[in-house]
């Protein structure tokens, strides 16, 4: 980093103001009916999606000219790949939550550099919930601190997960007993992890760098750690942005999971 490039203290304080601001844009959609629409590959997006992405694609492009930029309502041109550092965003990530008018979605928006996240805000306007991290200051909720939990053993563990996962017959070996809840963002499920309302959160679906990458550096900061299910860490920027899966839980509990989510085939 040369002396002229912005600080990641200038890059956080531009990225937060952006993303408040689309959160408040995208609550004024929220209860409304907007416009939806079903993409090539299933998935739903609505005008709120677009019009949210639009202005943070305005602002922080507009201030960062410099920088790539990747999003799931953008068409990605790989241009990004000749940037070290590159705004990853998800619009509005739980669109799914968010047309069913369940407050459980999120703005999640990253930079990150050289294919590590290094700045990470997760937002969810409707819960007034601003969950932020600096790679190598800690993570905050609302600025107070936030850590992972300390458990180490599965049984009794609280997973942000989908509940029938874990009865499938796809484990060498049946769960201990677990608990598990269904929240549509996948990066509102990390926070909740990373603030230790839940001890972890698993998915054997594929996921997108822009799903991940704002709450990943949240986890890693609050003392998680986030990976595919083979335990290898998600690295970014990268010409193909999808991984195949996500285990993400605090340091003491990730070996177990893995132990487990290693044998599985996705």
């Amino acid at each position: 980093m040369t002396s002229s490039s912005p600080s990641r203290e200038d890059d956080f304080e531009i990225l937060s103001r952006a993303v408040r601001e689309a959160g408040d844009l995208a609550a004024r959609y929220f209860k409304t009916s907007p416009k939806a629409f079903t993409k090539a590959d299933g998935s739903q997006v609505s005008e709120a999606d677009l019009a949210v992405d639009a202005a943070l694609k305005l602002d922080l492009t507009t201030r960062r000219k410099e920088y790539g930029w990747l999003s799931e309502e953008s068409p990605d041109d790989r241009s990004r790949l000749k940037y070290s550092r590159v705004w990853m965003i998800d619009p509005i990530d739980g669109t799914g939550a968010f047309l069913r008018e369940i407050p459980e979605w999120t703005v999640s928006a990253a930079l990150v550099e050289d294919g590590v996240p290094v700045l990470g805000v997760v937002y969810n306007p409707v819960k007034d919930e601003f969950f932020h991290a600096i790679r190598g200051a800690g993570a905050f909720l609302n600025d107070a601190p936030i850590h992972t939990t300390e458990l180490a053993t599965l049984e009794g563990a609280r997973m942000i997960a989908s509940g029938g996962l874990f009865r499938k017959k796809i484990w060498e070996n049946p769960w201990p007993n677990v608990t598990a809840e269904w929240v549509n963002s996948v990066a509102y499920r990390l926070a909740l992890v990373a603030c230790g309302r839940g001890d972890a959160t698993i998915s054997l679906t594929p996921k997108a760098e822009w799903d991940l990458a704002a709450a990943a550096v949240i986890m890693e900061e609050a003392g998680g750690v986030t990976t595919d299910h083979l335990g290898n860490p998600h690295a970014y920027n990268r010409d193909d942005p999808k991984f195949p899966s996500l285990v993400a839980s605090g340091a003491a509990l990730h070996p177990a999971l893995i132990e487990r989510t290693s044998r599985v085939d996705v």
